[in-house]
């Protein structure tokens, strides 16, 4: 008797605990709904939520961010996200500023920080409740957005790089340029396009905002008018340096070609429609650039028009080799990077940690930076390409507290390297 009570309370409970199934249906498919109380929310954002009618079994999502003045019901209204979702499966979350300008935060040194709160942190919560909800593919999570929504997209990319697969940023400016330190949104200066850094300072300002991450990071898609008068023209120049330096290929581009009249498009680290890096420059076109067609082309960017998944871009296998020569307080190291897939790679960054109480005062063969802790070594110019089976030497000289190990760990362009 009691076996069979214990089983029916069993049977009791287990119907009143909602499956994963159950949540999903609980979401209204093909409309827009309100999701309340998904998380973490330091800004006070509303999270909107399209789930199309067809949702494949752990589908992918993207993350559509609106512009200032506008709303997520705005961005579901006048984006084609929402039918490109009906036709290919995957869900669209659409963040929703409350404060009064109805811009993103991508100014303060809180959103600039993985975790450092405002709008940030609360986007991740949203996607962290579309993951369990519905069992979504943590691989295939895109950022797109317009205006204030593209540089929200450059901040989630960097502040999340492990989120991220991909984003595509449509008028926007690179991460960090809008950065304030008063408490007010607005930068000048990056707006008008007079914010200009090497690709390395571009490229710490995303580092920065993950120190010691040294996984695979996000690849970007940046769309700009010639003739944007709020957010000018010059960002677009800035945010392909920032990129293709983060990801660690070379700022020439790989190819040029002119998909539509009056556009140019430039790829870097890679010639097809899923490179690392892709730009599209708009000639004549104002920040109001968005139209019928770019979210198809965002989606090919992203891989999710049926094409296949997105190949990452990082190189082969990878080896690297370190020694060091040292005396009382200071010490010169020697590494050799080895290639030991089978395409070259073009344009590295090496990522590694200085055991503690070394501090590099000058280097050879790479720009090191910074020079203690976490340290990114970015390729000279004539050192970028490394052939299959091929090897580079680089080296520095730090000073020492005691410890003059050599680095223990590698990643090279965000990849675990063998070391030696």
């Amino acid at each position: 008797m009691l076996a069979v009570v214990l089983s029916l309370l069993a049977a009791v409970l287990f119907a009143a605990v909602p499956t994963a199934s159950a949540r999903t249906q609980a979401v209204p498919t093909a409309t827009l709904t309100e999701i309340t109380n998904f998380g973490t929310n330091p800004s006070n954002l509303q999270m909107y939520l399209y789930v199309p009618d067809n949702v494949t079994a752990h589908p992918a999502v993207v993350v559509a961010v609106h512009y200032c003045t506008g709303s997520g019901p705005a961005m579901y209204n006048g984006t084609e996200w929402a039918r490109l979702a009906d036709t290919y499966g995957f869900v669209v979350v659409y963040p929703s500023v409350t404060r009064s300008s109805k811009c993103f935060d991508v100014s303060s040194p809180q959103a600039l920080k993985r975790g450092g709160g405002s709008d940030p942190v609360g986007i991740k919560s949203m996607i962290d409740w579309t993951v369990n909800t519905y069992s979504a593919d943590t691989g295939r999570i895109y950022a797109t957005g317009i205006s204030s929504g593209a540089m929200m997209t450059n901040v989630l990319l960097g502040d999340y790089p492990d989120v991220f697969a991909a984003g595509a940023a449509f008028s926007g400016v690179p991460f960090g340029c809008f950065a304030t330190t008063d408490g007010s949104e607005w930068n000048s200066a990056c707006s008008g396009g007079t914010i200009a850094h090497t690709p390395q300072q571009w490229g710490d300002l995303v580092r920065a905002a993950y120190p010691g991450y040294t996984g695979t990071r996000p690849r970007m898609q940046v769309w700009h008018g010639t003739n944007d008068d709020v957010l000018r023209y010059p960002n677009f120049g800035e945010e392909i340096k920032q990129w293709t330096n983060v990801l660690g290929v070379s700022q020439t581009p790989a190819v040029t070609d002119t998909p539509v009249s009056g556009w140019t498009r430039t790829r870097y680290g890679a010639t097809g429609d899923r490179a690392p890096v892709e730009a599209i420059s708009l000639q004549g076109v104002g920040h109001n650039l968005y139209t019928t067609g770019m979210a198809a082309r965002a989606l090919a960017f992203f891989g999710l028009d049926g094409s296949g998944p997105a190949p990452q871009p990082q190189p082969g296998a990878c080896k690297v080799t370190a020694t060091t020569n040292a005396w009382s307080t200071g010490l010169t190291a020697s590494l050799t990077i080895t290639n030991t897939g089978t395409t070259a790679i073009n344009g590295w960054q090496l990522a590694f940690t200085l055991p503690t109480g070394q501090t590099i005062t000058n280097g050879w063969g790479a720009t090191y930076s910074p020079s203690s802790g976490a340290v990114t070594g970015t390729n000279a110019t004539y050192n970028g390409t490394i052939a299959p089976n091929a090897s580079v030497s680089i080296g520095y000289q730090a000073n020492h507290g005691g410890n003059s190990a050599a680095p223990g760990a590698f990643a090279l362009n965000g990849k675990t390297c063998t070391a030696s």
